[in-house]
């Protein structure tokens, strides 16, 4: 009789338990060795691992020698990530694009390098033959990082240059990942919609006149339909999220896989199954959560007092999950604040008074307000507490009424932007493989015949 194949054993659960007993590193260690945990000192600021061009996050200046925190800053090959957004939205037109050429080429493009793009990811956005019939349509998961990721893996045995590292045809398969990821993601959770929910199925072609913020929309409607407003945000976010720093989990996995000199496919792979992560991509969909779980339990959601006490218990580990956070609160590196969460604020509530949501903006608003202050009065903070983006992207995905389960792979469809930027650099720049040490603290021991061993 076949054992259930995802069944944990009870002779499993004692090997864990071996497992745990005998891989518990002591805390003090740590300090001894002055070893930073998550490669981060006690300030959250990120121990140097490389140098980039691709983008730059600040969140201290230097005064009289002295870091400082300051209003947090993003840059994009050296432009300011509100300059970028208010460029494009003063011109009303879609930044994504142009954020892809910024990124990958090192400098904003003009109107027909930007048009030659756009043709050029067109062209791009079509799948191998049967590639959704075969692939896409057969075991589909109910984790759509797993469909994105698996999709990847499988498109390099349609590529008859997968191992080809040269910058040239990197560029290649970067462009046609960027191109496809939309389209990936969105029919993954179309079968994934079908199969597992019983909902109708319907895949859509992307239109090669449509800007990625828009294809999504299109691809994901049964009638296609969108607003001016709801595509104009949906790229903000994109643009957002595109790129952050060389030092974030998933940036830094592509910069360590592609070190090792593998192919492309095998690199972005990775990267996705970093950014799957809770810690990493799924912070918007813990606030969304989290949100929900507020407005059942907080009777009114203008009361202050009743809102403080919610944001209270979260961090006592009396409400939502248990876990002791307000999501959406604070960040590794921003400490007075996200510049990405402050670009999205105001579109935001332009979106949800279009969709009549005024009263969960205000409860959105108050939050913000609040939770620093209860943050600094309930625990011990090293660094100032602010809004990230993940605080309101999750509000704003669900305006959108993207399935949660899209949510991290609309991150993942930005953020390849940044991944290829940064594997072309690594590349560009012929590294040495990353490796970084790890001090053993095991005591050594002799090695006992089998016979003698309890």
């Amino acid at each position: 009789m076949q054992n259930n194949y995802s069944e944990i054993t009870p002779e499993i659960i004692k090997l864990a338990e071996l497992c745990r007993e005998n891989s518990q590193v002591d805390p003090e260690l740590y300090g001894k060795y002055e070893v930073k945990r998550g490669l981060r000192d006690i300030s959250g600021k990120g121990v140097l691992a490389g140098l980039t061009e691709v983008s730059e996050v600040r969140s201290y200046s230097i005064v009289d020698s002295d870091l400082v925190p300051c209003e947090g800053k993003l840059y994009y090959r050296g432009v300011d990530i509100e300059d970028i957004v208010g460029g494009f939205i003063k011109e009303k037109r879609f930044g994504f694009e142009e954020t892809v050429y910024l990124l990958l080429f090192g400098k904003l493009p003009n109107e027909g390098q930007l048009d030659d793009l756009m043709k050029l990811l067109a062209d791009y956005r079509t799948l191998p033959t049967s590639f959704v019939r075969d692939i896409i349509m057969k075991a589909p998961s109910p984790d759509m990082m797993n469909t994105l990721a698996r999709s990847v893996l499988t498109l390099y045995s349609y590529d008859d240059k997968a191992e080809d590292t040269s910058i040239s045809n990197v560029l290649r398969q970067s462009l046609q990942l960027i191109a496809l990821f939309p389209v990936l993601s969105v029919y993954g959770y179309q079968a994934y919609s079908h199969y597992h929910d019983g909902n109708s199925l319907f895949i859509h072609a992307p239109k090669p006149e449509l800007s990625t913020a828009e294809n999504i929309l299109h691809l994901l409607r049964a009638d296609s339909k969108y607003s001016e407003l709801e595509a104009k945000i949906l790229d903000i976010a994109l643009v957002l999220h595109a790129e952050h720093g060389g030092g974030n989990n998933s940036t830094f996995t592509t910069r360590v896989v592609t070190s090792s000199g593998t192919d492309t496919y095998s690199t972005i792979a990775a990267a996705l199954g970093s950014l799957k992560g809770p810690k990493h991509g799924g912070a918007n969909i813990k606030v969304v959560k989290m949100f929900e779980d507020m407005k059942q339990k907080v009777k009114d959601w203008e009361n202050e007092d009743e809102v403080r006490q919610y944001l209270v218990d979260l961090l006592n580990k009396k409400a939502f999950d248990n876990a002791g956070l307000i999501y959406g609160m604070g960040h590794a590196v921003y400490s007075i604040s996200d510049p990405r969460a402050e670009i999205f604020k105001g579109f935001v509530q332009s979106l949800s008074e279009e969709k009549g949501l005024n009263k969960e903006f205000k409860l959105y608003s108050i939050v913000e307000r609040l939770a620093p202050e209860v943050i600094a009065k309930e625990r011990k903070i090293y660094k100032g507490v602010s809004a990230n983006v993940d605080f309101y992207s999750g509000f704003v995905y669900s305006m959108l009424g993207l399935p949660l389960e899209l949510y991290t792979p609309i991150f993942a469809i930005a953020r390849i932007a940044g991944w290829s930027a940064h594997r072309l650099e690594e590349l560009i720049n012929e590294g040495k493989i990353i490796r970084p040490a790890y001090k053993s603290v095991a005591k050594h021991s002799e090695y006992n015949p089998l016979n003698d061993r309890k």
